[in-house]
């Protein structure tokens, strides 16, 4: 079973993410800032992490930067979702070194697809 790491400030987006990947039989750690993410990343060893953009104490973005910058971690593929669909912010984010940029709202079964297809892509 894969697990997957999440970083989102707000509790009811970060609680149906948890929901909707447990069901679909995932591992889930639950973190709240960019700062945990980044702790958690390098205690939990995710297979995948999913980050929103905009968080206190640290951004997705610089989290995402300070995981690919970190030798034991950088290969984990990290997948923006977030409510900042403009093109300026999909493009911070796959800068930062994400794989993948979803956009909030979005449908819990194209969630679920596109994570079990990027860890397939990982052999998990």
């Amino acid at each position: 079973m894969a697990k997957i790491l999440i970083a989102e400030d707000e509790r009811d987006i970060r609680d149906l993410v948890t929901f909707t990947l447990k069901f679909a039989g995932f591992e889930v750690l639950a973190v709240t800032n960019g700062l945990e993410a980044v702790e958690a990343t390098l205690k939990e060893m995710p297979d995948l992490i999913i980050l929103d953009g905009r968080m206190p104490y640290m951004s997705g973005y610089e989290a995402c930067e300070k995981i690919k910058a970190d030798d034991r971690v950088k290969n984990i593929p990290v997948v923006f979702l977030s409510a900042k669909g403009q093109e300026a912010e999909i493009q911070a984010g796959m800068k930062a070194g994400a794989v993948e940029y979803l956009v909030k709202p979005f449908a819990t079964d194209d969630l679920i697809k596109k994570i079990k297809d990027l860890v397939a892509k990982q052999g998990k």
